[in-house]
């Protein structure tokens, strides 16, 4: 399954006004799943769907330099999160839309100490400290690899003093089977040709 394209700099200010705004949730998880193991459908949000990654023209988003940083942390998420995979993903101008593998049994201790290697102080705690084994960012769910690509794209977004904000939590469905899989993929590498056509008809 490829990745989606997603390319380069400017930024729209304007989006289609029936586009579908995913409202804060509190939770709506499924208690039965403990969200270390399987596929998901994931999507978060830039602060009031605001256009902070880019704006789409000829069916692609052409990213700004926040939305490039974004690009470039989903696709080496396995430098961090080893047991993590996204195998296709799209951009848009306040959003992203992926598909998130979560493999646990990949995850062994090995893992763990690279990524106390590897990590950026984002993800690292000193050996030793109080959190030891009971570093959250050590954990192998979707939670934590969400978490720590936010926290990132924000903590680049301050150091380059790029005005930024997310939308708190996220959306995620849990993915069932392959037909469901398949639908959804199209639905992302759809998204940018759909934005580009609501947009069109919400200008006549």
């Amino acid at each position: 399954m490829k990745k989606e394209n997603v390319s380069s700099t400017n930024q729209r200010q304007n989006k289609p006004s029936n586009s579908s705004s995913l409202p804060d949730r509190k939770s709506y998880r499924a208690k039965w799943h403990n969200y270390s193991g399987s596929e998901y459908f994931v999507t978060f949000c830039t602060y009031e769907r605001r256009h902070y990654f880019g704006a789409v023209r000829n069916g692609q988003t052409e990213l700004t330099k926040v939305g490039k940083y974004l690009k470039t942390e989903i696709e080496k998420v396995q430098d961090f999160y080893p047991y993590a995979e996204i195998p296709i993903y799209v951009i848009m101008p306040d959003h992203v839309h992926l598909i998130m593998e979560i493999r646990k049994d990949t995850w062994n201790r090995e893992n763990a100490d690279a990524i106390n290697h590897n990590a950026d102080a984002i993800n690292r705690v000193p050996t030793g400290g109080i959190t030891g084994k009971k570093n959250p960012m050590l954990n192998a769910t979707l939670g934590t690899v969400v978490r720590g690509l936010k926290a990132r794209v924000t903590q680049f977004a301050r150091q380059n003093n790029i005005p930024f904000k997310w939308q708190p939590r996220y959306h995620d469905r849990i993915i069932r089977n392959r037909d469901e899989m398949n639908k959804i993929a199209k639905h992302i590498e759809l998204n940018p040709a759909k934005w580009e056509s609501q947009y069109s008809l919400n200008r006549v």
